[in-house]
């Protein structure tokens, strides 16, 4: 399979003027290409094709005094630009054939956008120097810090800039599976939630980091300091820098917590089964704020590649599956329950229920997965005789013993 690795970079002072005359080249010859398709469309002509393109777009616009400008940079960071723009039309289309998730057509790229990117692909001649630096074309050895060794002979490298002012290569390599202890024989289900980050089948519980809540003062000061800026004034853009690091730190804290919980899951369990949570649709209430901060869906996807790479069972239940009013002692269906109701008793088998542990064995039972229900019982209750008998039926066995 293929993974990305993403280093940081340290470009000099002129590597970084390169490096930003390479993002303006490869968004002008991306929206270049977009023009011409948009008025092909509006004229009722035939779409141009990449090839076409590229030869009018790049090698004839280098000719001309007003693109003369693009022989500055390597020609095949301008090729890959076409490129991503042939993908996003592929996608947008997809999108509407119902292939893939829906998403908006192709848009113009502003130099003003705080993110930049260029691709170097093989053609390129790119390499990493026996120094342990980047040698890009036309840009030079830019230094890097490794932070661990690639698996393989990278493919491609791309060029970052964030909105932050950070420098980052993201390599893309060929991965091959991780030797991970086969007799790991443990299944568990996950409960995401705010309360606890995750709430596993077996009893444990993770607490929500809540780090953008954390950092919230931080913002609101950085963000008010911001505001008092003049627009367009050189103090007011490193405001904005200010802010944008802010909003890095919380990122990368949350990711590092994503990385660390689901490889210690993944490499615990030999199946685990994950509820799929409508998270567009909580974006959209009064929780939206918390739900990004637990960044639930990034996580998922985390344990879904993670376990396919050591070889691990991932399953994913329909959103609709009723984990919080089923019994996972008796599979008594009980009934909704309100959010504030954090324990109730099953009215069928009299069992006491931890809500959010019981929905994690719930979710682990409707993905197939022999998870005992022992961690979900609190306490067993007596049962009501029926009419027309004396005293109490036996209290029930806890399930697990």
């Amino acid at each position: 399979m293929q993974l990305r690795y993403s280093f940081r970079l340290y470009p000099t002072a002129g590597q970084r003027e390169s490096l930003a005359r390479a993002f303006g080249c490869a968004r002008v010859v991306y929206n270049d290409g977009l023009r011409a398709r948009e008025d092909a469309r509006a004229a009722g002509l035939a779409f141009p094709r990449t090839g076409d393109l590229s030869k009018l777009l790049i090698t004839e616009a280098k000719k001309t005094p007003e693109r003369a400008w693009l022989a500055e940079v390597s020609a095949v960071i301008l090729q890959q630009s076409l490129r991503d723009l042939d993908a996003a039309y592929r996608n947008f289309f997809d999108g509407l054939a119902g292939k893939r998730p829906r998403m908006g057509p192709p848009r113009f790229k502003s130099k003003r956008d705080t993110r930049q990117t260029v691709r170097f692909t093989a053609n390129a001649r790119w390499s990493i120097t026996p120094g342990g630096k980047l040698c890009l074309p036309k840009i030079g050895d830019v230094p890097v810090r490794w932070s661990r060794r690639l698996p393989s002979v990278p493919s491609s490298v791309t060029v970052i800039r964030d909105s932050a002012g950070r420098y980052f290569a993201s390599f893309v390599v060929e991965a091959g599976p991780v030797d991970t202890p086969a007799e790991t024989t443990g299944e568990i289900g996950i409960d995401l939630g705010l309360g606890h980050f995750a709430v596993l089948s077996d009893g444990r519980k993770v607490d929500a980091p809540r780090f953008l809540r954390r950092a919230e003062t931080r913002l609101r000061r950085a963000q008010r300091t911001l505001s008092r800026k003049e627009k367009g004034s050189r103090n007011r853009a490193k405001a904005r820098v200010k802010v944008a690091r802010e909003h890095a730190r919380v990122a990368d804290a949350r990711r590092e917590f994503h990385h660390q919980l689901s490889t210690k899951l993944i490499r615990e369990n030999q199946a685990v089964a994950v509820e799929d949570l409508a998270v567009k649709g909580l974006a959209r209430t009064r929780l939206a704020k918390s739900v990004h901060d637990a960044g639930w869906s990034a996580f998922v996807a985390m344990l879904e590649y993670k376990a396919e790479r050591h070889g691990r069972t991932f399953v994913r239940i329909g959103r609709f599956e009723p984990t919080s009013q089923v019994c996972s002692a008796c599979g008594v269906k009980d009934g909704p329950k309100p959010l504030a109701v954090r324990e109730w008793t099953c009215q069928a088998c009299g069992s006491t229920h931890d809500r959010d542990v019981n929905a994690a064995i719930n979710v682990a039972k409707a993905a197939g997965l022999a998870v005992p229900a022992r961690g979900a019982q609190v306490r067993p209750a007596p049962v009501p005789a029926p009419r027309g008998e004396t005293g109490t039926h036996p209290k029930p066995t806890p399930t697990g013993v």
